[in-house]
């Protein structure tokens, strides 16, 4: 089934901010990161998953984590989220999670303050000593659209204004 949903990607202004802030680089490999940003894709007809792409190189040695600007922002109907997972095989071999178990993409996150920039944070929990290394331009996350409902007592009418954890303040 179709959706009227998408990814796009974030400004390079806010890519630049979040990415010199995550890896304290220069403006201008930050622009060279963004200008080589790809879009998330299925890998397959029947694939559920739509594959985030590194904007960089990394080692990940076992315990080690990496907050990674992805500068992708997704618009969806109201009654779904875009769930992020680690890519299956990674999680396999390497144990790679996500440092918040599962990314919950709102709908009305598209429109916060930095953008709806979807930044994902990630951990070898290796207890094998397996390093994990991803090229720059290669899968290292998935997210899934899925829909959800709520309760018919429901009378939640906030509206979102911050990014990331700006729901709970």
């Amino acid at each position: 089934m179709r959706i009227d949903a998408y990814f796009d990607f974030v400004s390079q202004k806010q890519f630049v901010t979040d990415y010199c802030d995550s890896f304290k680089v220069s403006e201008k490999e930050a622009i060279e990161a963004y200008e080589s940003l790809k879009k998330p894709k299925r890998a397959t007809k029947a694939s559920a998953g739509y594959d985030f792409y590194s904007p960089l190189d990394f080692t990940l040695e076992p315990g080690q984590t990496i907050k990674i600007p992805t500068g992708i922002r997704s618009k969806m109907p109201e009654d779904y989220v875009l769930m992020i997972y680690p890519r299956s095989g990674l999680g396999f071999k390497y144990r790679l999670q996500l440092n918040n178990t599962v990314g919950v993409i709102d709908s009305d996150y598209f429109n916060a303050k930095n953008e709806g920039h979807i930044m994902i944070k990630i951990t070898n929990d290796s207890n094998e000593n397996k390093t994990v290394e991803v090229k720059k331009g290669e899968g290292f996350a998935q997210g899934i659209f899925m829909m959800y409902g709520i309760t018919r007592d429901d009378d939640s009418d906030a509206q979102r204004v911050g990014g990331f954890g700006s729901t709970t303040k």
